[in-house]
């Protein structure tokens, strides 16, 4: 199967290892497109891409900058849409129900959302939506069983109104523990920092699904303490509370949970070891890389006649 591989240049999330874990799984062209290229894919596609050549072009963009490009993303064959973002399709935020609208005019179209609830709801919607999670660099990061001697910990963002429910959930937790809330730079100095945690406090309120934190946590050997998604979407990622992952769905219940990590270290130590051990086995980017392509390569739904001749007619603008 030969890809198109449409990806962003700019990205604060360091993900080339996922990407080199799509390109060892099929004959995979690769592109990083520029902010202001992603800001015109009419003109991209006119001056540099043969759709005929590909059997899928798979796209990582900007979701702000495809949903203003509908009509001529719409003319593009054999599209696979990897999202990380569509969680927000149905949380309130300024993208609440815009994921379903835009899909809803290129419904031929597979996304592959990393959600197992998301991707459920994106079905009973009526979309072509696969489940592939989010995961980690297993270049980057690793436990470096170095002393742990920052005992509660969360890095990373609270910025975005998307984490409104993180941060105040932090700011609930830091009022009752000693939380070290932090943000490091990628790489080395991130691993670093959570080898030093001993429990990573989660907190994707309201999110739906676990973000990327929570396998690059649990690969560097914290024991994870994660907001609860929900049955569905443990039961899909293989957490079992208590025994790979610490769930909770309040203060209350992680201080409780807290406590008796305490008073048995051989516990926590359990907890943490299984973690590391199943994300180890199925998240790497490694492995999601070989999962994305597996996605990608049922039959895709037809284009509509109505896709069909607009294609045409795009051909005989870019001729």
């Amino acid at each position: 199967m030969k890809v198109l591989f449409l990806v962003q240049k700019e990205q604060r999330a360091i993900l080339d290892r996922l990407y080199d874990g799509v390109a060892a799984n099929c004959e995979c062209d690769l592109r990083e497109l520029s902010s202001a290229e992603q800001d015109d894919l009419r003109g991209y596609f006119r001056k540099h891409v043969d759709v005929t050549r590909y059997d899928r072009i798979l796209f990582f963009l900007r979701f702000k900058k495809e949903i203003r490009q509908v009509r001529f993303i719409r003319t593009i064959p054999n599209l696979v849409i990897l999202e990380h973002d569509a969680y927000q399709n149905y949380i309130p935020c300024k993208y609440t129900g815009k994921f379903s609208a835009h899909y809803r005019k290129l419904p031929w179209a597979r996304v592959i959302s990393s959600g197992y609830t998301v991707s459920r709801r994106l079905r009973d919607e009526g979309f072509d939506a696969v489940f592939v999670p989010k995961g980690y660099d297993q270049a980057l990061l690793n436990n470096r069983n170095c002393e742990r001697d920052i005992e509660l910990g969360f890095v990373g963002s609270l910025n975005s109104v998307a984490y409104a429910g993180r941060k105040a959930m932090l700011d609930a937790l830091a009022a009752v523990e000693t939380l070290l809330v932090t943000r490091t730079k990628s790489g080395e100095e991130y691993c670093q920092t959570l080898s030093r945690i001993r429990f990573f406090a989660s907190a994707d309120v309201g999110m739906g699904e676990y973000m990327i934190k929570n396998f690059e946590a649990m690969a560097c050997g914290c024991v994870l303490l994660a907001f609860d998604q929900g049955a569905e979407e443990n039961q899909a990622l293989g957490f079992q509370d208590m025994h790979n992952i610490v769930l909770y769905t309040s203060i209350d219940e992680l201080r409780g949970k807290l406590t008796i990590l305490r008073d048995q270290p051989e516990l926590s130590e359990r907890v943490s070891r299984n973690g590391q051990a199943l994300v180890e086995e199925r998240y790497s980017f490694h492995a999601l890389g070989g999962a994305i392509v597996e996605a990608m390569a049922a039959p895709l739904r037809p284009m509509t006649p109505t896709s069909v001749w607009q294609r045409l007619l795009e051909a005989l603008r870019i001729a």
